[in-house]
């Protein structure tokens, strides 16, 4: 058997002392040092709400030229891709079979002028004996009612007085046919100066020449395809070019059917901006106004089409092109917003460090909004012009004392006392 030694009583006390003091020491030998952290305070600003998406630019108009007269392209007035404005000279067609056309249709109208100066002439002439034949006739009545003359001789000039009077009318209805004619020799003097017009090709809108599609020396057709020997589509097209006006140019883009009653909301009170640039220029944005709201939502995808039209004086952006877009909806007043690098995630959702008056480090859940820019908004948890901790946050235990270190410039040795890494 084992039997413990026999110990005082008066030493059991004595030994239960010696050992609460050693652990007291043992404690206050391991207390942590303050944690090394950045801090930023919480500002306060009015902030947008927006939804963001990504669009393709469109151009506002989109031009086919096309002639509408046959005829070889005897000039070419503009480069590839060359801004034109509205009226400037394109393409020129052969003039001369136009000319020669409108040459003919002028003659005839004057051949036409003359022949009605011509029935006008006969007209006055038939009118001219028919009054004297009425004065015949008006003569010889009184005669023939005195007795003088005989009533054949009357009846004879009464006859003559009815032929004179039918060619009154048959001249008269040569004036009208003569008028007649020259209305319609006008409208083909008109017709052939309309189709010489078209001879000469002008860009309808402002906006960019594309590869033109015709030569030099190519004959066109309207409503057919073009003899162009030098390009690989003949006879796909009879177009020569194709024009796109690009300011302003369209931002297309969707968004969920579930966005959507926000936007109609919105949109009840008032134009909405639209935020747009590339992706390769996030620095240097766009300012639109959204101008267009589908009217059905895709069955297929559950998206609403939705388009902006945004200024583009230095074409910046090019259609077909992709592009960040920003619908701002509305504004939050006062909104409270932190570094976006200050709230960290736990299995509690989120959460900021708090840095208190006494040095120590509160950790606080906060309810968080949409990013703006490098910043984030706190919709609760975090006042504004508290301190929140934006770099050490490993090193913090909550209650814990931490050490307020300035950031460092960039380029600084990364090796300072009390930095943390």
């Amino acid at each position: 058997m084992f039997y413990l030694p026999k110990v005082p009583y008066l030493a059991i006390p004595l030994c239960l002392l010696i050992l609460s003091g050693c652990a007291n020491k043992a404690q206050q030998s391991f207390d942590r040092p303050p944690s090394p952290v950045q801090v930023s305070v919480a500002v306060s600003q009015d902030v947008p709400t927006y939804l963001d998406a990504i669009g393709k630019t469109v151009a506002r108009e989109v031009v086919s030229i096309q002639p509408q007269v046959s005829g070889r392209i005897t000039r070419i007035h503009f480069t590839d891709g060359a801004n034109v404005r509205k009226g400037d000279l394109l393409f020129t067609i052969d003039t001369r079979p136009f000319e020669a056309s409108l040459r003919q249709a002028q003659a005839k109208l004057s051949k036409d002028g003359a022949l009605k100066k011509q029935a006008e002439a006969n007209l006055a002439k038939e009118i001219a004996q028919a009054k004297w034949g009425l004065a015949q006739v008006e003569r010889y009545r009184t005669l023939v009612q005195q007795g003088v003359v005989p009533r054949e001789q009357y009846e004879e000039l009464r006859a003559n007085y009815d032929s004179l009077r039918a060619n009154v009318e048959a001249a008269r209805a040569a004036v009208r046919s003569a008028d007649e004619e020259i209305k319609v020799d006008g409208a083909a003097v008109e017709n052939a100066k309309v189709n010489l017009s078209y001879c000469y090709i002008r860009s309808p809108i402002d906006g960019r020449a594309g590869q033109r599609l015709v030569d030099l020396g190519n004959v066109v057709n309207p409503g057919g395809a073009n003899n162009n020997g030098n390009d690989g589509n003949s006879g796909n097209s009879n177009a020569l070019l194709v024009i796109e006006r690009l300011d302003p140019i369209y931002a297309d883009f969707t968004i969920s059917q579930s966005s959507l009653t926000a936007v109609q909301q919105q949109m009840q009170s008032g134009a909405l901006k639209v935020e747009v640039h590339l992706p390769d220029l996030e620095d240097e944005m766009v300012a639109g106004q959204l101008t267009f709201l589908d009217n059905a939502v895709q069955t297929t995808t559950g998206q609403v089409t939705l388009r902006a039209t945004v200024p583009n004086s230095n074409h910046r952006f090019w259609p077909g092109r992709f592009v960040n877009i920003r619908l701002v909806l509305n504004t939050i007043h006062s909104a409270v917003l932190v570094p976006a690098s200050a709230p960290q995630m736990s299995a509690k959702g989120s959460f900021v460090y708090v840095v208190k008056q006494d040095s120590t480090a509160e950790q606080r859940a906060v309810s968080l909004g949409q990013r703006q820019g490098d910043l984030i908004v706190v919709e609760s948890g975090v006042a504004a012009g508290e301190q929140v901790v934006i770099n050490g946050q490993l090193g913090v235990t909550p209650g814990g004392k931490v050490l307020i270190e300035q950031p460092r410039e960039a380029g600084a040795p990364a090796g300072g006392s009390g930095g943390s890494k």
